[in-house]
């Protein structure tokens, strides 16, 4: 099995044409299809607000402490 790298170009009803070379014997052939794809725009960034989530998040008196043995084994929900 050979390969060849060339350009083709794709119509508006989506077929591709190719003029290949006459060494390529009539038959069936693989074709690979390596397209780039058009970037699609990022959405603008909200500037973020200092102090926006002060309020609604808390940590628990406990959260430094050892967790029991129980939840490690799975045995605690």
């Amino acid at each position: 099995m050979q390969a060849i790298e060339m350009e083709a170009r794709v119509t508006n009803n989506h077929e591709v044409v190719l003029n290949l070379p006459e060494s390529i014997k009539q038959g069936t052939v693989k074709v690979i299809i390596m397209y780039d794809k058009e970037k699609e725009a990022s959405p603008q960034k909200k500037e973020r607000q200092f102090g926006q989530f002060k309020e609604p998040f808390f940590m628990a008196d406990d959260f430094d402490n050892e967790l029991p043995d129980a939840v490690w084994l799975g045995e605690q929900r």
